[in-house]
């Protein structure tokens, strides 16, 4: 009993004196925690070298991706004449200014492009036509063709 007294309230006196001590606890801080780590001073100031250093190439991904993305959004409303939104613009200009969409987006807006260009054309809204034959009339087209020519042929004023 008298260890379990001693042990509770022990720790809290001791984080009561620690506060009201001088700068050398400090010190001893920064090396417990280092020993804690199981680390020398060195190699526990190496170590959170590295972790800032591997956060900050994580933001700069994380930013590099949030300006892609607005760069995706802001061709979107340049396509479809939409009002520009600041804030792709600021993360745009966080990133450099000068972001390039990925392959694999631009290839699926080029793939959009063709295909809404492709819809566009007499043969994409013929094709749009619930029960046309593009097959059939191609082929009836190839053949009226190739009976003008041979009647051309036949004709003798020409």
């Amino acid at each position: 009993m008298a260890f379990m007294v001693k042990t509770m309230v022990g720790g809290q006196l001791k984080n009561l004196t620690g506060s009201l001590g001088g700068g050398e606890d400090k010190g001893d801080g920064d090396k417990s925690a280092a020993e804690a780590q199981g680390m020398s001073r060195e190699e526990y100031e190496e170590y959170q070298k590295q972790l800032v250093e591997e956060k900050m190439e994580r933001d700069a991904q994380f930013t590099q991706r949030k300006a892609e993305r607005a760069t995706l959004r802001s061709h979107f409303r340049d396509k479809y004449r939409l009002p520009k939104n600041e804030t792709d613009e600021s993360q745009i200009q966080m990133a450099g200014g000068d972001v390039e969409l990925p392959r694999e987006l631009a290839k699926m807006i080029e793939e959009d492009t063709e295909e809404e260009e492709e819809k566009a054309s007499v043969l994409g809204q013929l094709a749009s036509l619930p029960g046309l034959d593009l097959g059939s009339l191609k082929d009836k087209a190839q053949a009226t063709l190739g009976d003008l020519k041979q009647s051309a042929e036949k004709c003798h004023v020409m």
